[in-house]
């Protein structure tokens, strides 16, 4: 269903690409998140796109929009998954949106583990 990704190399491929790959894993962790929570309201092509059309103001909308999905799908599923919601969006308006993908890909993989 979802593939299980490495979180320090991801963040590794992001630094050596300057960014490349963290819009790849921005637009994967989206669908993925949609994947899981069967709530495909939104693609991850359609979120970066709005991302840069809005100068990197949709990432907060974006960030806060994982954290209560995923937390809804938990609650739901009895998963048991925290609702980061909000420190997702603290962390994305201080500009280190990279901590958020990898905390919403810790939680994704937790998913992955338990299925």
């Amino acid at each position: 269903m979802i593939k299980k990704r490495d979180i320090v190399t991801s963040v590794i491929l992001t630094i050596v690409t300057c960014g490349l790959y963290g819009i790849y894993w921005f637009v994967v962790l989206t669908d993925d998140v949609g994947r899981v929570t069967e709530d495909n309201s939104i693609s991850g092509g359609v979120s970066v796109l709005l991302y840069f059309l809005t100068c990197g103001l949709y990432g907060i909308y974006w960030a806060y929009k994982m954290g209560q999905k995923l937390y809804t799908y938990s609650e739901e599923n009895k998963k048991g998954l925290a609702d980061n919601s909000i420190a997702y969006l603290i962390i994305q308006l201080i500009g280190f949106g990279i901590i958020n993908y990898c905390l919403i890909q810790n939680d994704l993989n937790k998913l992955a583990e338990s299925k």
